[in-house]
C-alpha cells in the first residue's frame, strides 16, 4: 500500500543529481536525467530521443506492441538541440557513446550511480525507473488525471499506473494531518 521512503527519489534529490552531473561537466548525463524525468520515458525508450524528434517536439515510441507519442517540453528541446549541435549529431539518437552507439541500460545505470556521492543521494534511490516514477507523481500532482497519466506512460491498465502513485507512509500521515480533523 505504501512505497518505502528509502527507495523514493524526491524532486529535491533529483535536482541534486542534475546539479552533480552539471558540476562534473557531464552534460550528456545532465540532459539524460532531465529527459527521462521530464517525459516519463522508460530507459529502453531513450533511443527514440532523436534529433528528428527534438525538431518535431515529439518522439514516436514503438514498444510492447504499441505506438505512443511522447511530447517533449520546449525548454528540453532547446537544450537537446544545442547539445546535438555541439556534439555534431545531425540526425538519429542524441544519447550516444563516443563510438556513436546508443547508450545501454547498464551504462546509464552506472553513470547515474556515480553521481550519488556528489549529489548526497542514497544509491538505493538512484536508478532510471525512479525518474519515471518521479515524473508520474509530478504529472499527477499537477493535473490529478490518472487516465491521462496512464496514456502518457503508455499503460493500458490504470492499475499499473496506480503503482506509480503510491506514496510513502510519511506522505499519507502529512495529508491526514492537513485535514485538521483532530482538535
Amino acid at each position: 500500500m505504501f512505497r518505502k521512503s528509502e527507495r523514493e527519489l524526491t524532486k529535491a534529490e533529483y535536482l541534486r543529481l542534475v546539479q552533480a552531473a552539471h558540476e562534473k561537466s557531464n552534460l550528456r548525463m545532465e540532459l539524460l536525467l532531465e529527459t527521462i524525468c521530464a517525459t516519463g520515458i522508460r530507459v529502453g525508450e531513450v533511443k527514440y530521443i532523436t534529433v528528428e524528434a527534438v525538431r518535431a517536439g515529439a518522439a514516436e515510441i514503438a514498444l510492447k506492441g504499441k505506438i505512443r507519442t511522447i511530447l517533449l517540453p520546449s525548454r528540453l528541446c532547446r537544450k537537446l538541440a544545442k547539445y546535438a549541435k555541439k556534439q555534431k549529431i545531425a540526425s538519429g539518437e542524441i544519447f550516444i557513446t563516443q563510438s556513436g552507439k546508443g547508450l545501454g541500460r547498464k551504462q546509464i545505470w552506472c553513470e547515474m550511480k556515480k553521481l550519488c556521492e556528489t549529489a548526497g543521494v542514497e544509491k538505493s534511490k538512484v536508478f532510471p525507473h525512479n525518474l519515471r516514477s518521479l515524473f508520474a507523481r509530478s504529472f499527477y500532482g499537477s493535473c490529478h488525471d490518472v487516465v491521462r497519466l496512464a496514456d502518457v506512460l503508455g499503460h493500458s491498465n490504470i492499475e499499473t499506473t496506480r503503482i506509480y502513485l503510491m506514496s510513502t507512509g510519511k506522505e499519507c500521515i502529512r495529508q491526514l494531518d492537513q485535514l485538521g480533523l483532530v482538535r
